[in-house]
């Protein structure tokens, strides 16, 4: 329980985006970079001279995003089309990085969609959740690894990073259900917030194996839970427990810390393949992330699920 609460209630923060080095010569991807955490992550890598591509669904809310960040911090991010739940899409933001930049120092995939309605799947009949949170993340991911992977070589501290958002939610559920995955009665019966939960927790188990397969060729890959955090995020939570809910928020924000000191700072670089939480702190994640047959079986699935696209 005591974890529990140290997520809930976190110490005051010792470390703030005024600590951020000078990013000049970075090239950056953040995933949801037009609301919430993302956003934030992005004014702050922007501030401290970073190259930001904002990666969204909507060209719409991220160029008034992109207008508010330039408005907030003097510099442009760089809108990237990209819709998580939608694989050919994944593919075509993937390629049109790669025509673009022939860098990437940090990938925050820090996209993702939580509580949406039981009904809704992704383009490829997945979850909208686990489609959004993982298999999208997985695919955008895999297909970045070889100019992340060059990246690392070319650069000084020979280490890039892939920074990966969790949530204390993953706690909640011991494991993967595969079988609730694709839309079954099994999955409607598992319901909108375990499904969530299981996104997370997979998002602890991806992380932890692309630490274990790329560490040694310089990626560094964490995982993290933000903070309890009042953004856009709940837009699909009851109102009465968004009201309920409402006293233990951060502001977004705090949720930007802990994933901006872990691609930010050099301490950050020192960190994969572990489990961060508020503020900026190494914490632990539930043991079951962390078994390596358990992270096989998940990234076996996710090579099947992209393997023909």
């Amino acid at each position: 329980m005591s974890g529990v609460c140290t997520n809930m209630f976190p110490p005051k923060a010792t470390w703030g985006v005024d600590q951020i080095p000078d990013l000049n010569g970075k090239v950056m991807i953040v995933t949801g970079g037009n609301a919430g955490i993302g956003k934030e992550t992005i004014k702050a890598l922007l501030t401290h001279n970073a190259k930001v591509y904002l990666a969204a669904r909507s060209p719409e809310k991220a160029q008034a995003a992109i207008a508010e960040l330039k408005e907030a911090t003097g510099k442009e991010a760089i809108f990237l089309k990209l819709d998580l739940a939608d694989l050919k899409s994944v593919k075509a933001a993937a390629e049109e990085y790669t025509s673009k930049e022939s860098q990437l120092h940090v990938l925050f995939n820090s996209g993702g969609v939580m509580f949406p309605s039981i009904e809704q799947t992704t383009a490829d009949g997945y979850d909208l959740q686990f489609g959004t949170n993982v298999v999208g993340h997985f695919y955008f991911t895999q297909l970045l690894l070889p100019v992340l992977i060059a990246t690392a070589e070319g650069s000084e501290e020979k280490k890039a990073r892939v920074i990966n958002t969790s949530s204390m939610g993953h706690t909640f559920v011991s494991g993967i259900d595969f079988d609730t995955l694709k839309d079954s009665p099994k999955r409607s019966k598992l319901g909108t917030q375990k499904l969530y939960f299981q996104s997370k927790f997979a998002n602890v188990v991806y992380s932890n194996e692309l630490h274990r397969r790329y560490g040694d060729r310089g990626i560094v890959s964490v995982s993290l839970h933000p903070g309890n955090l009042k953004t856009d995020l709940q837009r699909h939570g009851s109102a009465i427990g968004n009201i309920l809910g409402a006293p233990l928020l951060y502001p977004a924000p705090m949720g930007a810390l802990t994933q901006l000191w872990a691609g930010t700072t050099p301490e950050g670089a020192a960190v994969g393949g572990k489990y961060l939480i508020p503020w900026a702190r190494v914490g632990a994640a539930r043991k079951e992330t962390d078994d390596p047959l358990t992270g096989q079986k998940l990234w076996t699935w996710l090579e099947e699920q992209v393997a023909d696209l």
